[in-house]
């Protein structure tokens, strides 16, 4: 069993034991039907995940490496806000006739400031520091800009990235208003962690630590059964990482650049209704 099954585990447990349902009130998702998608939630779960020891993948299913990766490259390196740039139809549901998103996730990361060594985005400011200012406690982005909220499709679900530089490791801290247990949880989990490694690699350092941090981590109505099911599927021990080692700048990377090795999981027959 992978580090990443366990703790999968143990949050649906939890979630599904002892959680707080708010099938009693208005709720604003819903399902393509037109019903209420209700949940049933936990407050504040964070989980670590030591990315030195292994890769953060699910076994229990299948967690589709290749478009969490072209998922993140179109956020934090194309800094993109439409879907036309991305190779899946995840953010369908959210964009408007011309594939747009709004002023959200990619366009807040592109958005520049200036400070007294130039003008940076979001993305660069991190990587200037990351080579130049290794032991700041001030390498950190955040999308979730109350200004342009009014203009995103959809607020931004992981808003904020902290990193710190600690000896030849590379730590981070994903912040998380609202996490979707089945549908994104690892899904989010496997980005970030490749994200991690990219920003290392190029940095001259190694992936250390990834902190998960969600506020309202919930499985909706209608995937209760789904992870029941799954929580009783065969586990794996976690797949080996490869990223590919001459990539030193962090826009020359692609998704041909990344691959697991020994990747085994269980098929998941059943389909998972995304809430909108």
């Amino acid at each position: 069993m992978s580090y990443a099954d366990e703790v999968f585990k143990k949050n649906c447990r939890e979630i599904i034991d002892g959680g707080f349902s708010d099938e009693h009130l208005p709720v604003r998702p819903h399902w393509a039907d037109g019903a209420p998608a209700h949940t049933v939630k936990k407050f504040g779960v964070v989980n670590r995940y030591d990315l030195s020891e292994e890769f953060p993948i699910l076994t229990l299913r299948r967690t589709a490496f290749k478009s969490c990766i072209d998922e993140i490259l179109w956020i934090w390196q194309k800094k993109s806000n439409n879907i036309r740039d991305l190779h899946s139809h995840i953010w369908d549901s959210w964009a408007d006739e011309n594939g747009s998103i709004g002023k959200a996730y990619g366009y807040q990361l592109a958005k520049k400031s200036i400070y007294k060594e130039g003008e940076f985005d979001q993305v660069d400011r991190v990587l200037f520091d990351l080579k130049n200012n290794p032991s700041s406690r001030r390498i950190m982005t955040n999308i979730y800009n109350f200004e342009d909220l009014h203009e995103m499709n959809l607020y931004p679900c992981a808003y904020s990235m902290t990193f710190n530089v600690t000896g030849d490791r590379l730590n981070a801290i994903l912040n998380q208003r609202s996490n979707d247990v089945l549908t994104a949880n690892n899904w989010n989990v496997v980005q970030y962690a490749v994200l991690v490694h990219m920003l290392a690699q190029v940095s001259g350092l190694k992936a250390g630590e990834l902190v998960h941090v969600i506020a309202d981590a919930h499985l909706y109505d209608r995937h209760i059964p789904i992870v029941e099911k799954m929580l009783k599927n065969p586990c794996y021990p976690a797949p080996k990482f490869v990223m590919n080692p001459d990539v030193k700048d962090f826009y020359a990377f692609t998704t041909d650049d990344f691959a697991l090795e020994g990747y085994e999981f269980t098929k998941l027959e059943e389909k998972i209704e995304v809430a909108i």
